[in-house]
């Protein structure tokens, strides 16, 4: 069974949903006891850093959270899952992420002839082999919609980047930890194939 978190984001119904369409057993719960007993748990999200951060500490998840990771569960982010996985970000200082990795989450710069949010599709590069990219060659495109970016600390936790103005660290990857910035569940076949990969681990 995979547990989605539900800590009243936005957009979890769409991770659900892929996830059915996939044939797995999906719940979405903050039950303590659920999350626990899952074989895998999806943090996903789409919001502000510091309201998720006072919502997963209003439900109790935060602990939890801690716990599912320090268990061994494979344990993935999306979109704002991924910024809450770190320490901080530019959207909230002063509000401290989960740390369950090192880095900070920054605002994409206003350049010319580029949108801030970033809307829409981007290909990928991935420095090192991973699990959640296995079968993949570099250059395929997912689907984004942020605001902020990922800088992680330790290059070797990068599985994938993608340019938008600036070198986004796109994806990340660290023993049962992944997570992704972009939307796996709404990036069509590729996106299908990584959250295959991610029920396969």
């Amino acid at each position: 069974m995979i547990a989605i978190i539900d800590y009243d984001a936005g957009n979890v119904k769409s991770v659900e949903k892929a996830l059915q369409f996939l044939g797995q057993d999906a719940v979405l719960t903050r039950d303590k006891e659920v999350l626990l007993k899952a074989d895998k748990v999806i943090l996903p999200g789409v919001g502000a850093f510091g309201n998720a951060m006072e919502k997963l500490k209003q439900y109790g998840l935060v602990e939890i959270i801690h716990q599912i990771v320090n268990n061994g569960t494979p344990f993935l982010g999306i979109c704002l899952g991924l910024q809450l996985m770190f320490e901080s970000s530019e959207e909230t200082p002063g509000v401290e992420g989960l740390g369950l990795l090192k880095g900070k989450i920054v605002r994409i710069p206003e350049k010319a002839g580029l949108k801030v949010p970033h809307i829409g599709w981007n290909d990928l590069q991935f420095p090192k082999e991973s699990r959640l990219f296995k079968g993949f060659s570099g250059g395929e495109y997912v689907y984004f919609v942020h605001s902020y970016y990922l800088q992680a600390e330790d290059a070797c936790d990068v599985a994938a980047t993608t340019e938008y103005g600036v070198h986004i660290h796109a994806a990340v990857e660290r023993g049962n930890i992944f997570a992704c910035q972009f939307h796996p569940e709404k990036s069509a076949d590729v996106g299908l194939k990584i959250l295959s990969n991610f029920v396969a681990l």
